[in-house]
């Protein structure tokens, strides 16, 4: 008969701990066995969804004020959309590739995701300097505040997955059969957060377009 387990017992598991999933797993059902990695990521996300999601509501409080005007939405940001889709788009080739041991298409995708989120951070300091020439000045009034708050924060996020893509550049480039595994998780985190920063970019730009 197995042994029943004290309160202080089930409050001090540790469910994203492997030898933790085996032991729940002998019960019904299983526990969701993520990596560190994994784990981390899902934090990050969330942090960032809360942050942005903070901002869209003091955005959606602060344009019904009479002072708010809206900016127009150069042409140049629906490019640079499309290159961040398309980037998105050849993360999914890239985890295929990965998951068939293909490393060599890999390589070559992975070079033209940064090849692309170079063109997109280059495209977006473009829209300013565009904004900025035509009288859009950060300070002249609130939209114009947001819309380059938004931009720059997410471009920074960018940044940020550029730091992580290079990470899984170097390891695609290992020909270790022992880092194969390791270059797999890698591969997959980073296009996870890239689909992640995609899904973030169409909310913001829909609601600076639409609003």
């Amino acid at each position: 008969m197995k042994k029943k387990e004290s309160i202080f017992q089930l409050l001090t598991q540790k469910p994203w701990d492997p030898s933790q999933a085996k032991l729940d797993n002998l019960h019904e059902g299983e526990t969701i066995d993520l990596s560190k990695g994994k784990l981390g990521l899902r934090f990050i996300m969330i942090v960032c969804t809360i942050f942005f999601c903070l901002f869209i509501v003091t955005y959606a409080d602060r344009m019904v004020y009479p002072d708010w005007q809206i900016m127009p939405e150069p042409l140049l940001l629906w490019f640079n959309t499309f290159i961040l889709l398309v980037s998105s788009v050849a993360f999914v080739s890239v985890q295929i590739a990965s998951k068939n041991k293909e490393f060599e298409k890999v390589k070559s995708r992975m070079l033209l995701i940064g090849v692309l989120a170079l063109i997109f951070l280059l495209g977006q300091l473009m829209v300013w300097q565009k904004l900025i020439s035509s009288g859009y000045y950060l300070s002249t009034n609130p939209a114009n505040a947001y819309f380059y708050l938004f931009t720059a924060l997410h471009g920074l996020h960018l940044i940020g997955g550029l730091f992580y893509w290079n990470i899984a550049v170097k390891k695609v480039w290992i020909p270790s059969e022992v880092a194969v595994v390791k270059t797999q998780h890698t591969v997959e985190l980073c296009a996870i957060y890239w689909h992640f920063l995609l899904a973030v970019w169409v909310v913001l730009f829909g609601l600076m377009l639409f609003s």
